[in-house]
């Protein structure tokens, strides 16, 4: 049987990466074996931290300690505001899944075959597990031929693109998105995938083999699959392990999958290394087995360390990315900085893109509006010429107030559900003022009197837009249309 080396905790190797600290000491409270040993991290964790004071990703290691534990930490002063925070984190995901119910039911009525990933899929295959795991948004997975049908529903159901674009505009694009995210009131989170990793991690022979793994499941009463016990840790490790521990009850994830005794590590070991996951893999299970003495087998962990080991210089990327935030000094801020965006430069391989974007960059006018101004709006119909010439060119003349902030200025052009084009301009300037912009390009008439309408939009969405500087800095600017011509393309 293969053994594994010695995990050292200086740069280069894994255990660098480890968590450490008061993160480290959450961890062991809710993922130590020995319960006492446990109890006695959540209490001193207590003894040293203010609950109100620690960020999302303590506050959620905090509810499975809460959960693990429940009134035998009764006697802490810290105990009601654990409970409270618990109840509060419960609630939110309770509404979380409430709201996104019908929308998965419509799914599955559609014809699509809907797989819950990362927490949700935790809680599919154990409803229990809602009270230890903060689920606020619900990761779907559905295939790319689901794809489109899945958006229907989402669009028809008033869910929310959380980017600035129109429907119309992503959705002659699905072909080319991993994910989107959508929301919908107050707690609606949905993060629709194609697939299941990023574009660092692609490989299309798992991305079918994902499928046939699958376990069938139910959330609340909607039929769903959830990934193989073996998939669950891979996408966890994925997900979590480059992210700088962002959120750490992935790791939370990772051992309730192993401690459920079905993982095939066979099939483990394939993933990670078609995936590229090797570095991220051997930090997370060297902490879990070697800190933690979660029951990874030996030689699974030997065999994923010797495969990070063999990663050459992309190893000392995948260290510094998998490192705690709260470890970084400045020169790992930078060196981490520079690793991620090689990543992200991966990432960026994009799905074929079936419809190319049309873009009409705005340029400064010094033109003057004739006859009655216009009232300033977030839409206007444009007038269409007589004929039945298909493409013309359009000169669209718009008068636009600009907060004092420096920022994009975004607006599009549709015809019913067909995206026609997007009109971008950016501002440098925080002086603000009236700007008039002037925007020209080549337009396609379909002669299915479908009225073209021109429209702002924001540079990005918020559920609710109650904050004066995120409505001047990405807010859909009202306009005027100072002139609208069409001429011949020739």
């Amino acid at each position: 049987m293969a053994k594994v080396r010695r995990i050292g905790t200086r740069f280069p190797d894994y255990g660098w990466s480890w968590p450490t600290g008061s993160l480290d000491q959450l961890l062991k409270a809710a993922l130590l074996p020995d319960e006492e040993a446990a109890r006695l991290c959540a209490t001193g964790w207590l003894d040293e931290n203010d609950i109100d004071h620690v960020s999302f990703r303590e506050h959620r290691l905090l509810a499975a300690i809460s959960d693990r534990f429940g009134r035998k930490l009764a006697g802490h002063a810290a105990y009601p505001r654990l409970v409270g925070l618990q109840k509060m984190l419960w609630t939110k995901s309770r509404m979380a899944m409430r709201e996104a119910e019908p929308a998965l039911t419509a799914m599955v009525d559609a014809g699509c075959t809907v797989m819950l990933i990362k927490g949700a899929s935790r809680i599919a295959l154990d409803a229990a597990a809602q009270r230890g795991r903060v689920a606020h948004d619900i990761d779907i997975l559905v295939r790319p031929g689901d794809m489109q049908p899945a958006f229907d529903v989402l669009r028809d159901r008033g869910w929310q693109i959380a980017t600035g674009v129109s429907p119309q505009y992503l959705r002659a694009r699905l072909a080319s998105l991993r994910s989107m995210n959508f929301f919908k009131g107050n707690y609606g989170d949905i993060d629709l995938h194609q697939l299941a990793y990023d574009g660092s991690q692609q490989n299309a022979e798992d991305d079918l083999a994902i499928w046939r793994r699958a376990i069938a499941a139910k959330f609340s009463d909607v039929g769903v699959v959830v990934p193989s016990s073996a998939d669950r840790i891979a996408l966890a490790i994925a997900h979590g392990g480059l992210d700088a521990h962002t959120h750490s009850d992935w790791l939370v994830d990772c051992t309730v999958a192993i401690e459920g005794g079905d993982v095939d590590w066979t099939i483990f070991l394939d993933i990670v290394a078609q995936r590229g996951l090797a570095v991220a893999a051997a930090v997370a299970l060297s902490y879990l087995a070697l800190e933690i003495g979660i029951a990874v087998p030996e030689a699974v962990l030997a065999r994923v360390v010797d495969m990070a080991d063999r990663r050459g210089a992309a190893r000392l990327s995948s260290v510094l990315q998998a490192k705690p935030r709260t470890d970084f000094g400045a020169l790992i801020w930078l060196s981490r900085g520079f690793a991620k965006q090689l990543r992200l430069q991966r990432k960026k391989g994009r799905l074929k893109q079936t419809e190319p974007d049309i873009v009409w960059r705005g340029k400064s006018t010094a033109a003057k509006a004739t006859g009655e101004p216009a009232s300033f709006v977030l839409s206007q119909t444009l007038d269409e010429p007589q004929g039945d010439v298909s493409e013309m060119m359009l000169d669209l003349i718009v008068r636009i107030v600009v907060p004092p902030v420096r920022r994009r200025i975004e607006m599009e052009i549709n015809a019913g559900d067909r995206h026609v084009a997007r009109l971008r301009s950016m501002t440098i300037s925080r002086s603000g003022g009236e700007r008039m912009l002037r925007f020209r390009g080549k337009l396609k008439l379909d002669r299915t009197g479908r009225a073209l309408v021109l429209e702002a939009r924001p540079s990005r969405q918020f559920r609710v837009w109650d904050d004066e500087q995120a409505v001047a800095t990405y807010g859909a600017l009202p306009f005027q249309l100072v002139s609208a011509k069409f001429s011949p393309t020739g």
